[in-house]
């Protein structure tokens, strides 16, 4: 069971890396997101116990450790909050900019900085 979730954790980083890689924003959004589940996953498989009820109040023995159970807890909070947090941005980025493509967004931000250029020069030329 331990290597179930281990595959499902290394499956899910691998996919979250690769969807990175990519040039359009929203699937780097959704690559973050899936490196964050799989982190998620990861305590999970790191936090079973065989054999052991989670709880087990008849015998008094051993029961889960509620610290792996507080970190996914934390983790899934603090994996919405940032995937709010990049969206939000992308869709910002998305209105200003009419594009999710990093290749148009790279070539338009070159175009505003040539022209920013072209007005400081035309203003110090007239300063002069």
């Amino acid at each position: 069971m331990i290597l179930a979730f281990a595959a499902t954790a290394a499956a899910l980083f691998g996919v979250g890396a690769y969807m990175l890689l990519q040039r359009d924003l929203i699937r780097i959004v959704v690559g973050v997101a899936l490196i964050s589940q799989s982190s998620v996953v990861a305590l999970i498989g790191a936090s079973l116990t065989r054999g052991h009820a989670p709880i087990d109040v008849s015998t008094g023995e051993s029961y889960s450790d509620p610290v792996p159970q507080a970190l996914v807890l934390t983790a899934l909070v603090i994996g919405l909050a940032t995937l709010a947090l990049l969206l939000a941005l992308v869709h910002r980025v998305v209105v200003a900019y009419r594009t999710a493509h990093h290749d148009e967004l790279a070539a338009e931000e070159i175009a505003i900085e040539q022209q920013l250029q072209r007005d400081q020069q035309r203003d110090s030329n007239e300063m002069t």
